[in-house]
């Protein structure tokens, strides 16, 4: 079976983007290593939040494409606001559980791929994350989007799994006890 990564890229001080919701601080400190490039092989669905993809994160080619047009495949995007299928773009406004298992079908025998905050955080609570695959860039953002902020939530306990570093920027893997 596949297994489910959340693959984010993330602020020293714990964010993963500013309260603008700008990318480019992301791509100031150079590219990932070869971490970022075993899981974008890895993928073969995409499962994400609405905020994203408004945002302008879309299959296809271009800058802003996911992984900047290098990976085409099915992208999920769970919403309260669903909009009609667009291209390899599908919405969806079911559970974690049912969004994970259209998307791991859709995937086939690769993985699926997790991206943003919120629906993450819906997929740890289910205990549905396998691992977690961080890009840790050099900068103090002092304000944004938290990697995880779940009120009430219990402590998360992780396994450091790799560590890389690729230039300024270092690549940290956990896996995710079940």
């Amino acid at each position: 079976m596949s297994k489910v990564l959340w693959h984010v890229t993330l602020s020293l001080d714990g964010f993963i983007a500013p309260r603008d919701n700008s990318a480019e601080w992301m791509f100031e400190y150079g590219s990932a290593g070869p971490m970022g490039r075993e899981v974008m092989e890895r993928t073969g669905a995409i499962l994400a939040e609405r905020r994203g993809f408004d945002l302008g994160i879309r299959a296809g080619a271009g800058p802003r494409a996911i992984y900047g047009g290098a990976w085409l495949g099915p992208v999920f995007v769970l919403t309260h606001r669903p909009g009609e299928t667009v291209g390899d773009v599908t919405f969806l406004s079911s559970g974690a559980e049912e969004a994970i298992a259209t998307a791991q079908d859709a995937a086939g025998t690769k993985d699926v791929g997790v991206f943003g905050a919120d629906v993450a955080a819906r997929c740890i609570s289910a205990g549905l994350i396998d691992e977690i695959f961080v890009h840790l860039v050099p900068v103090l953002l002092g304000d944004g989007i938290p990697l995880f902020n779940v009120t009430g939530t219990p402590p998360v306990k992780l396994r450091k799994t790799r560590c890389d570093s690729a230039g300024q920027i270092t690549d940290l893997t956990f896996e995710v006890p079940h």
